[in-house]
């Protein structure tokens, strides 16, 4: 992948992901080399209103306007992207070789970063070492080594750990300190890789073997995973039980335990885009196409699983033996249930608390339906079924990929390549434009396939989606939509309550004065609000679908 000053994230990923697809890899390699000379003998330039002093070293830097530089050990071959509003910053001890900064970016206190891309409005600190990376928009690294990896905007990584081996992290992730992520070789080759969907969590020291690939928002307790992993199931608690000699899968962990962390990571990486220049539509909902899609087949999964776990049971039909246990199951029922091709090893893979798991992402998806059809029809004001389900219907749910940090329909990402392929697009500008379409297009092709995504739930049930159907499955949004509301505040609240927490305080005042009062919690606020708009607007199409003239 040849490097170039504007690379996106998505960029870098259609560039790495599609090796086979020869033709395209040329394309990107002409769009490259016609935009960029590779000619020798260009001096370096400094922007207007920079400021660069005590540096030992600065060569062939490209410096724009309003940089502010102080104290770099050495700066070489860089281009250094600042602007009067995304003013960028480079501090002391810092090494920077052969690499792109993006507008608006920190970069401090001993940082080494070679052979690199940093994207708009993110911060290299602390020690930090990025070699043969791509960092993108909205991203923090500290005291961390990162090496071989393409990390999408909204990113996290403190403390001491490593990032050792080539990895995907598709966004809003966090790594916790003394992960090792990747440095478990299992060959003497180099050829590991980690796939991890957005919202990626691998807990305190949780060391990884490649290959592995996880599902949105994965949160991996602390542990030595010794086998590979395919987590299939998003929202979910993986734990390695040494004891009993077992991985353990929680589906629906954040629904169920930590509402307030799952709800606040969608907000906080929302209000940190301080992109000027947004060509690409970043998805920071835990609710969105990619997650919802995961959610169906997690469900078919657990019916799968549950079938076959039934003791006694003949039939071939596991799936459909399932769901008819989920359905007519005694509340209380201690089955076990395990999972199967989850882990590369031949121990057992057991799905905790599964039933309550798959009623918890039953009602993810209803959720999400109820938000994204409503959302989008009271803007359009499609107030009416046969206008409703004459726009939003669709033959099948679309598949969906994460374009660094983009979501788009699979046939989208397809007509894409294929259209630079054939030349009908042939710049990277091209392909920036065609990003900003798809974008202007998000809202629309969310709302059908939260459309099409509840007719097939429904229809799993044996229930047609008719007018009647639909007002129902608002109500139950409705509903679903406060009871999460609730819980993201409980899941907060029980840190105020719990008394290891508060013993390191004399009073309540105290510990008021110190972490605040929950009251005051602005996120807290804000997740009232949101919810309280939500149901006027479900409230107010479920109005004008009663009153209509049939």
């Amino acid at each position: 992948v040849s490097p170039f000053e504007g690379m996106l994230s998505g960029d870098a990923y259609l560039w790495s992901k599609y090796r086979d697809d020869k033709s395209l890899m040329a394309k990107f390699l002409n769009f490259t080399e016609n935009r960029y000379d590779n000619a020798r003998g260009y001096y370096g330039t400094v922007g207007k209103g920079s400021t660069i002093k005590h540096c030992r070293i600065v060569k062939d830097v490209k410096i724009g306007e309003y940089t502010y530089i102080k104290g770099a050990n050495k700066l070489k071959n860089l281009t250094i992207n600042s602007s009067e509003t995304d003013s960028t910053q480079i501090g002391e001890g810092v090494e920077l070789v052969n690499g792109i900064i993006g507008y608006g970016c920190s970069i401090f206190y001993g940082v080494k970063a070679i052979r690199f891309i940093l994207g708009n409005n993110s911060s290299l600190k602390y020690g930090a070492r990025l070699i043969n990376s791509f960092l993108g928009d909205n991203s923090t690294i500290s005291c961390c080594e990162v090496l071989n990896a393409l990390i999408f905007p909204g990113h996290e990584q403190h403390h001491n750990n490593s990032f050792l081996c080539a990895a995907i992290i598709m966004g809003q992730s966090n790594i916790a300190a003394a992960a090792t992520i990747g440095s478990n070789h299992n060959s003497r080759a180099n050829d590991g890789e980690i796939v991890a969907g957005r919202g990626f969590w691998p807990g305190l020291a949780v060391s990884l073997k490649h290959n592995s690939k996880f599902a949105s928002f994965t949160l991996i307790s602390k542990g030595s995973y010794p086998a590979e992993l395919d987590i299939k199931i998003p929202f979910s608690l993986v734990t390695n039980d040494e004891s009993e000699g077992s991985l353990k899968i929680l589906p629906g962990f954040w629904f169920l335990y930590d509402m307030y962390a799952l709800a606040r990571n969608s907000w906080k990486y929302a209000a940190r885009d301080k992109r000027n220049q947004r060509i690409q539509t970043l998805e920071f909902d835990y609710l969105a196409p990619d997650t919802v899609n995961e959610t169906l087949q997690a469900l078919n999964l657990l019916e799968k699983w549950i079938g076959g776990s039934l003791l006694n049971q003949d039939a071939t039909d596991k799936k459909k033996l399932g769901r008819a246990f989920l359905k007519e199951r005694n509340k209380d029922d201690k089955l076990r249930v395990f999972a199967t091709n989850i882990e590369s090893s031949k121990r057992k893979v057991e799905i905790i608390k599964p039933f309550e798991g798959y009623e918890a992402l039953s009602e993810l998806v209803i959720l999400y339906a109820t938000k994204k059809i409503v959302e989008y029809c009271i803007d359009k004001k499609l107030m009416k079924w046969i206008d409703i389900k004459s726009e939003l219907q669709d033959d099948k749910v679309s598949e969906w990929l994460n374009i660094g940090g983009q979501l788009m329909r699979t046939i989208d990402v397809v007509e894409l390549k294929k259209e630079i392929s054939t030349g009908r697009i042939n710049s990277w500008e091209d392909v920036h434009d065609h990003y900003e379409v798809l974008g202007q297009l998000y809202p629309f092709h969310k709302a059908q396939h939260a459309f099409a995504s509840l007719s097939l739930f429904l229809s799993r049930q044996g229930i047609t989606l008719n007018k009647e159907v639909f007002i129902s499955s608002l109500e139950k949004g409705i509903l679903i939509n406060e009871k999460l509301s609730k819980k993201t505040f409980e899941s907060r609240n029980k840190d105020y309550k719990n008394p290891f927490r508060k013993m390191v305080y004399d009073t309540d005042e105290e510990m008021g004065a110190v972490v605040g009062e929950i009251e005051d919690n602005a996120f807290v606020k804000q997740t009232y609000k949101e919810t309280k708009d939500l149901n006027k607007k479900v409230i107010r199409l479920i109005e004008s679908l009663t009153f209509e003239n049939n």
